[in-house]
């Protein structure tokens, strides 16, 4: 679906790959809501779009809270006129712990802005998508969500039932006017960590950079998005990390899970 004309609801729109989603949008000839629970990081985004800042709503909704999110579709319209399209990227990653030394409060949260958020927005705006010439539901899972990495277990879980969430949706789906995409981010340059309440070991950023991974631009993402949801795209690997790690782990999932071990033991060091 071309995003020219069309009204897109971004959430996480407040910073790192939400907010290039937002002004990459924008650029396209789109106009944006942006959903975030952070009001001063949503303000930031408006400002940095300029003359296009016009174009933009704001919305300040913690997508866990269900009736608010329900409440946001006829928010949208109200604003905008129509509403075509959501992209689901709002999301957090967990301390970094093995699960025996995770509490349920921190499983928990991880589940609900991860999983939850993402289930509330797709039941809210589909609806409405279903009643528009053409539509777009585009969820960001990650390559963890495929692929274990140790400290991350239960984020992954989350990214993981966000994929097959996502898959089932696009069969559903498939001879309706709404398009499904799945994405799987790699690693991005983006402040997740910090907005997430997570602090990254020094011994695991030493392991990152012996490793060899590059980190991907949040603008550079956030094209590489765009383009999958304009060629209506399945699936997409974003970054060369996750299309390697892809690569091995359907080859062998046993080397793939003792192979991205060793390149981040420093996580739970």
């Amino acid at each position: 679906m071309k995003v020219q004309g069309k009204t897109i609801v971004v959430t996480g729109g407040g910073s790192g790959i939400g907010r290039e989603l937002v002004l990459t949008l924008l650029a396209r000839g789109a106009k944006v809501a942006a959903v975030d629970i952070n009001e001063e990081a949503l303000q930031e985004t408006v400002k940095l779009a300029g003359d296009n800042g016009s174009k933009i709503s704001t919305h300040i909704v913690n997508i866990t809270d269900k009736a608010a999110v329900e409440a946001l579709p006829a928010q949208v319209i109200e604003k905008h006129g129509s509403v075509d399209g959501v992209i689901n990227n709002a999301g957090i990653i967990q301390p970094f712990v093995r699960v025996n030394d995770l509490s349920y409060n921190d499983i928990d949260r991880v589940f609900k802005v991860n999983f939850d958020g993402t289930l509330y927005m797709v039941k809210s705006f589909l609806p409405h998508f279903l009643k528009r010439p053409e539509a777009h539901i585009l969820n960001v899972a990650s390559m963890g969500g495929f692929l274990p990495v140790p400290g991350q277990s239960i984020y992954g879980a989350a990214k993981s039932a966000v994929k097959l969430f996502t898959e089932a949706l696009y069969a559903e789906l498939m001879n309706t006017n709404v398009h499904v995409t799945i994405v799987f981010p790699g690693a991005i340059a983006t402040n997740i960590t910090a907005n997430s309440g997570i602090d990254i070991p020094k011994s695991a950023e030493g392991d990152q950079k012996k490793s060899g991974m590059k980190t991907l631009p949040a603008s550079e993402a956030a094209k590489q998005i765009l383009d999958a949801m304009e060629k209506n795209k399945f699936r997409a690997l974003i970054g060369s990390d996750a299309k390697f790690m892809d690569f091995i782990y359907r080859l062998s999932p046993k080397f793939a899970t003792g192979f991205i071990a060793k390149k981040m033991a420093g996580l739970l060091k």
